[in-house]
């Protein structure tokens, strides 16, 4: 019998093995599986999904790999504790690389783009420049163990930074290079939740109902606003944090 999670709308749109994760994730979030609760059989779940054995084992891997659950031989799979969320303060910039690594994981990066942009509207007034100016534009995958934590969408003044596409990205982040080549003098933040587009959810492996972290960030050198950049973050896997002393 099928789940009443399925219907005909979902089914069309998304693969079998993301639905069926998304089904897991959604008792594992409203508490029905709680940490250390063993979860539906692989079979259970076939028969309850009428899907190949092989469509269950697909979902339960990825969440596996996702560290959302655990095997166990011949007793079955455990939902895991809840991990250590990667954190960064909202008063202050950090590398998230030296974020990552002060946590005890390792850290990598994926360059999914790094180009030269004509400004179109947007990114004229995000970055305070003449309409149809060149713009540097880079979008890296920032990963944790292997877990993908951020996508940073960034545009760059050239201005600032007339060497930024020369910069391998794989050997310091992009924040490393702009805080050595240009001394960032201040910063702006703000943050919301949002519902990621299938691309972004794809790139973080996020079920289609996850909330999405957004932080949109500008930094300025002196009076000069040298980059602009979109931060995306799973939110079951990140957190933004303040400390404000009063006193």
């Amino acid at each position: 019998m099928y789940s009443q999670f399925f219907n005909e709308s979902t089914m069309s749109q998304r693969p079998l093995y993301q639905q069926i994760k998304s089904y897991i994730v959604e008792q594992i979030d409203s508490g029905h599986w709680a940490t250390g609760d063993r979860i539906a059989t692989e079979l259970e779940l076939t028969e309850q999904f009428n899907v190949s054995r092989m469509t269950v084992n697909k979902a339960i891997r990825d969440l596996v790999n996702e560290g959302r659950l655990e095997r166990t031989p011949r007793l079955g799979t455990f939902v895991c504790q809840p991990a250590e969320k990667s954190e960064s303060p909202l008063a202050d910039i950090r590398n998230i690389a030296d974020e990552i690594i002060a946590r005890g994981k390792h850290y990598s990066n994926q360059i999914l783009q790094q180009k030269q942009l004509v400004a179109d509207e947007a990114t004229a007034t995000k970055l305070g420049i003449k309409l149809g100016a060149n713009v540097y534009y880079s979008e890296i995958l920032h990963l944790a163990d292997n877990q993908p934590i951020q996508l940073e969408k960034r545009w760059v003044n050239p201005l600032c930074a007339p060497e930024y596409l020369q910069q391998d990205f794989k050997q310091f982040t992009p924040t490393e290079y702009l805080f050595k080549s240009c001394p960032l003098s201040s910063i702006e933040h703000s943050v919301e939740a949002i519902i990621a587009n299938s691309k972004i959810l794809e790139q973080l492996k996020m079920a289609h109902h996850e909330p999405c972290l957004l932080l949109h960030r500008r930094t300025w050198s002196g009076q000069q606003l040298v980059s602009s950049a979109l931060l995306y973050h799973p939110a079951f896997r990140y957190k933004l944090s303040s400390t404000i002393n009063l006193i």
